[in-house]
């Protein structure tokens, strides 16, 4: 009987202790296939890069180009004589000697890569790949080499389109869907880094949408994976071989990788590369408007709950912006369809846009959204644009001013249009003074500058007794800021100002 006691006391023991280690067991058993899909994963994802490479290397093509540089003439490497100095002919005659002895114009080369977009010999590749090249060649991953011809290039998008001719139908790639690509994602760069031929590179995308400053249509992808010095113009693939990007321009104090390429997105590459194979150049929608970034103090100046849209500055005479009403002062909120929640969308949304189509265009006026309809035009070639720079400001003239919100301002006359050179067509309120502290120096107001139009509805002003009563308008609404248009060297721009408190 104690026996039995002893050994049902120890079932529960053990029983008790198999519960305990129950819940640890399981824990273990779960991890351990954890590591197992872990491992079995990581294989997949290296199986799978071995099986890309191999289909994806043959569309890629590594791109040389030469071109002839011509050497500076005598005159250019002249050293700076007093006028009428003997020295001078003495280091000119010299200098020609010298060049006469010297090799003929140079022959550079530059590298770079591309992709085969089309079995009958089309090829893509960067803009600054191929700029300025007298002979263009491309290298395959057979080792073949054909001359190129440029069918188009596009610079505002750094695209190019080549064409080769091949004896056999070539090996080419399809473009996919990069606005479907999200951060995170793996992606694959093949290229040709420092000219070392077909090489292949893996990583995420790291960031969308990035700005970089190297054109107007800046929305580039960045990615983690290794793109060096001659990648440019190589393809980005997803893990199903499409090319979701262009790879272009890399960040690196070092002139190497570290880690930040960026590539153009196949969305905003595929209707240029469409347009150069059929135009040979690129033709882009164009509207016909100056815009600017829409601030939190500008939107509430202009009565926005929220800083969105682009912020019309300037209306081209004649253009379709003008010929569909849109003014000066309008906050474009959506174009044919597509809302604008930065300012640098609409010039990319603008120029993706058919010329020729009638595009619905709702913007915001005097406090309210209104439905408009523009048809685009071609974006001229020929774009001029104003940069003229106010002359530095003469000793004060004797004129009527108004001094508020840190500006000092006179209505224009004959004086005041010579010492800030403005021609007779320019007329209105112009600031002469800028006090340094102000909130008008702090946006970049500058002495010289016309206000053309004031105040949420935009209205125009002509005097100086409108700038008074509008400013005390406005504070005596309890307004936050003033919204004024100046306008410099031909080009307007807007500026919400704080009224803070008093007169000045």
């Amino acid at each position: 009987m104690i026996s039995g006691i002893a050994r049902s006391g120890a079932a529960a023991v053990a029983a008790g202790r198999n519960r305990l280690l129950a819940p640890l067991l399981f824990a273990l058993v779960a991890v351990a296939m954890l590591l197992s899909m872990a491992a079995a994963s990581a294989r997949s994802a290296s199986d799978g890069f071995a099986d890309l490479a191999e289909k994806l290397l043959p569309a890629v093509v590594n791109i040389s180009t030469t071109q002839t540089v011509k050497r500076n003439g005598p005159d250019s490497m002249l050293p700076k004589f007093p006028p009428g100095s003997p020295f001078e002919d003495f280091f000119k005659d010299f200098l020609e000697r010298q060049q006469r002895r010297d090799a003929p114009p140079r022959r550079a080369t530059s590298l770079g890569s591309g992709f085969v977009i089309d079995p009958g010999g089309l090829i893509v590749t960067n803009n600054h790949v191929i700029e300025g090249a007298d002979e263009i060649s491309v290298n395959f991953h057979d080792d073949t080499s054909l001359k190129a011809k440029l069918i188009g290039r596009d610079a505002k998008t750094d695209l190019a389109l080549l064409k080769v001719v091949s004896p056999k139908p070539l090996a080419f790639v399809s473009f996919g869907n990069s606005d479907s690509s999200r951060v995170g994602d793996w992606v694959v760069a093949i290229g040709n880094p420092f000219g070392l031929g077909g090489t292949v590179t893996a990583g995420i995308i790291s960031a969308r949408a990035r700005n970089i400053n190297a054109g107007p249509y800046d929305d580039f992808l960045q990615t983690d994976a290794s793109i060096n010095r001659g990648n440019s113009g190589g393809p980005m693939f997803n893990l199903a071989g499409e090319v979701i990007g262009i790879n272009t321009a890399i960040f690196s104090p070092s002139g190497g990788s570290v880690g930040i390429g960026f590539a153009i997105p196949a969305n905003l590459a595929k209707p240029v590369i469409e347009q150069l194979k059929e135009f040979g150049r690129a033709r882009r929608g164009w509207l016909g408007v100056r815009i600017q970034t829409v601030t939190d103090e500008l939107a509430e100046s202009l009565g926005l709950e929220k800083a969105h849209g682009a912020l019309v500055a300037n209306v081209t005479e004649g253009g379709p912006a003008e010929k569909a009403a849109i003014k000066v002062g309008d906050v474009i909120l959506s174009f044919d369809g597509k809302p604008i929640e930065e300012m640098r969308n609409l010039p990319r949304i603008v120029a993706e846009t058919m010329v020729g189509k009638a595009a619905d265009v709702e913007v915001w006026r005097a406090g309210r959204k209104v439905p408009l309809k523009v048809e685009l035009g071609e974006f001229p070639d020929d774009e001029k644009v104003a940069a003229a720079t106010p002359g530095e400001p003469a000793p004060e003239t004797k004129t009527q001013a108004v001094r508020t919100l840190g500006l000092t301002m006179s209505r224009l006359n004959k004086e005041l249009r010579e010492r800030f050179k403005l021609d007779e067509s320019v007329d209105g309120v112009i600031v002469t003074d800028v006090e340094a502290d102000s909130p008008a120096a702090e946006k970049g107001v500058r002495a010289g500058d016309v206000i053309r139009k004031i105040g949420r509805n935009q209205e125009p002003v002509s005097n100086l007794k409108q700038i008074e009563e509008k400013v005390a308008g406005a504070r005596k609404e309890n307004q936050k800021s003033m919204l004024f248009l100046f306008e410099r060297g031909g080009n307007s721009r807007f500026v919400a100002l704080r009224l803070g408190a008093g007169k000045g």
